[in-house]
């Protein structure tokens, strides 16, 4: 049993015999497992004719609690099943008392709408593959969802994979589409993508297009398609940018928008860039100074790919206190967000991004005094 797939397994299972709960909430930040429990949600319960008027997205930050109950709780005339996925979950454990917000899930848990679903996002969250390196601050509010939200939803944990798990995976799922890959071929990519599951499928599947007819994935073929400049072109881009070298950071950037899927491919760089920084935040916060201190302080499904641990251990020490990272990757998060919005130039984004990521922090004048344009 791999430990990893076997939560979001079973909530499949339940999906399939419709033994389902009013409410869940998908715990975790890992997006392949989000992606794989949204897709079996959309197939079984929601016919693809009527997603218009079946699916809705809210979000907690935006939209009260009342409204998202209220919604559920009304039955469609246009579609027999609805499905409500809401974000924001960490509005619900904000400061002072949450008891009324929490009350009114479970009051509607106890006489829900038998045809709608409430899937709760909780992907503010980390769970690494090996839960006691968690950290303390992800430990404190996963605890806290169990005993406030457990009771009355499903839970259903989406933690990161261990490097063996994705490799027995890719070995099974390879056999589900008639493929046959070499266990070196399997292992360099999981190592390659740092154990992230969802680059990993993501990778799995162009592989099987590009070798057809062969049906054989070699070692030879992962390092052709995944070793090649996509990755190595994103620690230039890094690197550009932690030098504060705007010029060369944008032509990295046009660069990578040149090749492959482009602009489509955006929320992947952004994914990347943020995964990164944080990667430098932990180098930075734990004074890492080699590849074996490295290789400690950052946990399986969060580890670098072997030829970048020099590089990102170098750009890192670049960067002289934690705010400076903290302010990156907030501005990586202001950028996503932008990019969701579904904006008419995803480049004009991703460009301010880069310059804004390249410069110095912004100062501005408040009662008389220099400010810096960083998170408190």
């Amino acid at each position: 049993m791999m430990r990893a797939f076997s939560q979001a397994d079973r909530f499949l299972s339940e999906l399939e015999s419709r033994k389902l709960k009013p409410a869940y909430v998908l715990v975790g930040d890992e997006a392949f497992f989000r992606k794989r429990c949204r897709d079996a949600i959309l197939e079984h319960l929601v016919s693809p004719d009527a997603r218009d008027f079946s699916v809705f997205e809210f979000d907690l930050s935006e939209t009260s609690l009342s409204e998202v109950l209220d919604r559920a709780r009304t039955p469609s005339l246009m579609a027999p099943f609805q499905v409500f996925f809401v974000r924001g979950v960490k509005t619900l454990f904000g400061r002072g008392s949450n008891d009324e917000k929490i009350t009114a899930v479970e009051e509607y848990c106890k006489n829900p709408n038998p045809d709608a679903l409430l899937v709760f996002v909780a992907d503010h969250i980390s769970i690494p593959a090996d839960v006691r390196r968690m950290e303390m601050t992800d430990k404190d509010r996963y605890q806290k969802i169990r005993e406030d939200l457990g009771p009355f939803c499903g839970i259903v944990e989406l933690s990161r994979v261990e490097e063996g798990e994705a490799v027995r995976w890719i070995g099974e799922y390879c056999a589900t589409r008639a493929v046959k890959i070499d266990p070196d071929g399997s292992r360099e990519l999981v190592d390659a993508l740092g154990g992230d599951m969802m680059m990993v499928s993501n990778e799995l599947e162009k592989l099987i297009l590009y070798v057809g007819e062969k049906k054989r994935i070699t070692l030879g073929d992962v390092e052709t398609m995944v070793l090649a400049a996509k990755q190595r072109s994103l620690y230039e881009l890094t690197d550009a940018i932690s030098s504060k070298d705007r010029p060369r950071a944008l032509a990295i950037l046009d660069s990578l928008l040149s090749t492959g899927d482009g602009e489509d491919a955006a929320i992947g760089h952004l994914y990347m860039l943020a995964k990164t920084f944080r990667q430098m935040l932990v180098i930075l916060e734990r004074n890492v100074r080699d590849q074996r201190m490295l290789w400690a302080a950052l946990w399986q499904g969060f580890r670098v790919p072997p030829f970048a641990a020099d590089d990102i251990i170098r750009q890192a020490r670049r960067y002289k206190s934690k705010r400076e990272l903290t302010r990156a990757i907030r501005l990586v998060a202001k950028a996503d967000l932008a990019l969701r919005s579904n904006p008419p130039g995803k480049r004009l984004i991703l460009e301010k991004l880069v310059l804004d990521l390249a410069g110095e922090p912004k100062l501005e004048t408040a009662g008389g005094w220099m400010q810096e344009e960083l998170p408190v």
